[in-house]
């Protein structure tokens, strides 16, 4: 069972927002989490039909945090096209 603390932000980059007018959220979330999941979270939480979804995972970026190499944790982003009437009040920008 998918729940709404899977999704970890909504990517609000120059290229996510120009999405967003398009109707196409970006969204990232644990590695773990599938496409269903995602379109499930939609329509429960926020009772909108899923169009489609593309996914990617990104790896973690190699950093060095005071002086000691490490890495940023691994995350899977989310490209979930909506209709175009649908609106998601906490999103709103």
């Amino acid at each position: 069972m998918a729940d709404i603390t899977d999704i970890k932000s909504i990517v609000y980059t120059e290229k996510a927002l120009n999405l967003q007018e398009q109707g196409v959220l970006v969204v990232q979330t644990a590695p773990k989490v599938t496409k269903n999941q995602i379109k499930e979270i939609f329509k429960d939480y926020f009772g909108i039909k899923v169009l489609g979804i593309n996914s990617l995972r990104q790896t973690g970026k190699a950093k060095r945090f005071k002086g000691i190499a490490g890495k940023r944790n691994d995350y899977k982003k989310f490209y979930v096209s909506i209709p175009e009437d649908a609106k998601i009040e906490s999103l709103s920008v």
